[in-house]
């Protein structure tokens, strides 16, 4: 068991509420390059539970564990099982307790992968990359044409 450590921006989480971690493979545009990186972010239930009934995903596993066991202090702690290239996702803290909040508002997503263990039988692909760092720019063709009559009154 966990020792209770207190999040004083989520008093509504503790150190022993379920999580998941997924390793996603994800891409970073630099210098007109995309370079691959493993991130390490937390899977909200509903995502987890999508993934389970088989849509493509960006994650190649995901680990079950606990807030306390990833966050002890106020430096979060990548489990071993990761490799050691992987990073954290950024805002990982945040994204934590919100993943674990889902998780209490749907305790049956939590019977998916048990505490301590891991899965890895998702639908894993790469086709559609995963961008971290994309920027989506809007242009004046980027605008919807609409028809000469929809705002006249007939």
């Amino acid at each position: 068991m966990t020792t209770a450590m207190s999040f004083p921006n989520a008093p509504d989480v503790s150190a022993d509420d379920y999580l998941v971690l997924g390793l996603a493979t994800c891409f970073y545009k630099e210098d007109g390059e995309v370079h691959q990186v493993k991130i390490v972010e937390p899977i909200p239930s509903a995502a987890l539970e999508a993934i389970l009934k088989g849509i493509p995903t960006s994650y190649e596993m995901a680990y079950a564990t606990t807030l306390g066991d990833v966050i002890p202090t106020e430096t979060p702690q990548m489990p071993a099982l990761f490799p050691a290239e992987a990073q954290l996702s950024d805002e990982f803290v945040e994204r934590a307790l919100a993943a674990v909040r889902t998780y209490k508002r749907r305790p049956e997503a939590q019977s998916h992968i048990p505490i301590g263990s891991s899965r890895n039988d998702f639908q894993y692909t790469v086709e559609r990359k995963r961008v971290l760092n994309a920027s989506r720019v809007v242009t004046k063709d980027d605008n919807v044409k609409q028809h000469s009559h929809t705002h006249k009154v007939l």
